[in-house]
C-alpha cells in the first residue's frame, strides 16, 4: 500500500506531462528539429541529370548545403515521367532525411492521368515551398504568315486546312495548355505527340509543324536567334523575359493560363518542425539576388511562400488540370 503510495505522485506527474505534450502538437516536434539535419539530406529529382528540374534543385542542394552543417545531395531517379522518383520520396521515412522535387506532372497531373498511379500525391506528400515558375509560350516559326493569337484562331476556324500542334509529351503542362486553348476557342488543330520538347521545337522550326506551347527555358535562344515567333504567354502577367509578347488574358483567353514549376515536397508525416525549417531556410535563399538570377538565366522566377499557401496551390492545379483532362479525353499512352 505504501509502496503504491510512493509511486502515485510520480505517475501522476508523468500524466501531467504527456497531456501538455498532447495538447501542444509544435513541442513534441521541435526537439527533434533543433538538432535536424544531423546527417546528410537527400534531394530526389525525378527526371535526369542536366534538365531544368535538376539544374534548379542542384542550385538549391548547394545554397542549401552552405547554409547547413550537413550537405544536401541530388539522387536522380528517373523514370515514368517523374512518377518513379515521386513514388520513391512518398515512400521514403518522413523524418526530412529524403525530400524531393515537385513537379506538375507527378504531383498534380497524375492522378487523373494513370489509373494505377502507386501513390496519392494529395495524401503521400507534404508540400514545403514553391521554388519557381516557367511561363509557357505558344510559338511558330519565324517565317509563319501567323503573328498573332487572333491569326492563328482564324486559320484554325477557316477550313483552309488544319492546323498542327506539337506536343511535348502527354499530360506534360504545354500538352495541357494546347488542350485548353482548342476547348477555349472551340477548334480543331492536329495533335503530333512527340517524346520531348527538343524534337518538338525542331520540327517547328524547320516547319513540319505549324505550332508549339513550350516552357519558355526551352525555346527562349531559339526566339532570340530568330528562328521563332513568340505570339503569346500563357499567364495572366507578362514575362519579364518577353515584356514585348502580350498574355492569353489580354487576348480575351484568360481561361488559358498553366506554368511549369518546380516545388520541394516530402513524404506525408514529416515533422512541421522540420517542414517549417526547409521552408523558411529556402525561402531566404530564393530571395537572394544571385538566386533571382541564375533563375532568370533559366527561364524561371524564384516564388517562395510558405508551406500552406504551397498546398493551396497543388489544390487549385489539380483541379484545374482535372478539368481539362476529363473535357480533352485524355489518357496516358
Amino acid at each position: 500500500m505504501l509502496n503504491c503510495m510512493a509511486r502515485r505522485p510520480q505517475s501522476f506527474l508523468s500524466g501531467i506531462l504527456v497531456a501538455i505534450l498532447l495538447s501542444c502538437p509544435g513541442l513534441s516536434g521541435t526537439a527533434g528539429a533543433q538538432d535536424y539535419p544531423n546527417r546528410p539530406i537527400r534531394l530526389v529529382v525525378p527526371y535526369p541529370a542536366g534538365g531544368g528540374t535538376d539544374i534548379a534543385a542542384r542550385w538549391i542542394a548547394d545554397k542549401l548545403s552552405a547554409q547547413s552543417s550537413e550537405k544536401i545531395f541530388i539522387d536522380n531517379r528517373a523514370g515514368a515521367n517523374g512518377n518513379l522518383g515521386t513514388d520513391f520520396i512518398a515512400k521514403a521515412a518522413p523524418d526530412g532525411y529524403v525530400i524531393g522535387m515537385g513537379t506538375p506532372g507527378p504531383v498534380t497531373v497524375g492522378r487523373s492521368l494513370y489509373a494505377d498511379l502507386p501513390y496519392d500525391p494529395q495524401k503521400d506528400l507534404a508540400p514545403i515551398i514553391l521554388a519557381n515558375e516557367s511561363p509557357i509560350v505558344l510559338v511558330v516559326n519565324a517565317k509563319s504568315p501567323i503573328k498573332s493569337l487572333k491569326d492563328l484562331i482564324a486559320a484554325a476556324k477557316s477550313g483552309s486546312g488544319k492546323l498542327s500542334a506539337a506536343l511535348v509529351s502527354t499530360g506534360s503542362v504545354p500538352h495541357l495548355v494546347t488542350e485548353m486553348l482548342k476547348l477555349s476557342a472551340g477548334v480543331d488543330i492536329l495533335d503530333v505527340p512527340y517524346k520531348g520538347g527538343a524534337p518538338a521545337m525542331l520540327d517547328v522550326i524547320g516547319g513540319q509543324v505549324d505550332m508549339l506551347f513550350s516552357v519558355l527555358p526551352l525555346v527562349l535562344p531559339n526566339i532570340q536567334a530568330g528562328q521563332l515567333r513568340p505570339l503569346v504567354i500563357a499567364s495572366p502577367k507578362r514575362s519579364t523575359l518577353l515584356p514585348d509578347v502580350p498574355t492569353t488574358v489580354e487576348e480575351g483567353y484568360g481561361d488559358v493560363i498553366g506554368t511549369a514549376w518546380n516545388g520541394i515536397v516530402a513524404p506525408a508525416g514529416t515533422p512541421k518542425a522540420i517542414i517549417d525549417k526547409l521552408n523558411a531556410e529556402t525561402a531566404v535563399l530564393l530571395k537572394s539576388p544571385d538566386t533571382a538570377q541564375r533563375f532568370t538565366e533559366l527561364g524561371m522566377e524564384a516564388v517562395g511562400g510558405s508551406p500552406d499557401a504551397f498546398a493551396a496551390f497543388l489544390q487549385a492545379e489539380t483541379e484545374k488540370w482535372a478539368k481539362v483532362i476529363a473535357a480533352a479525353h485524355l489518357q496516358a499512352p
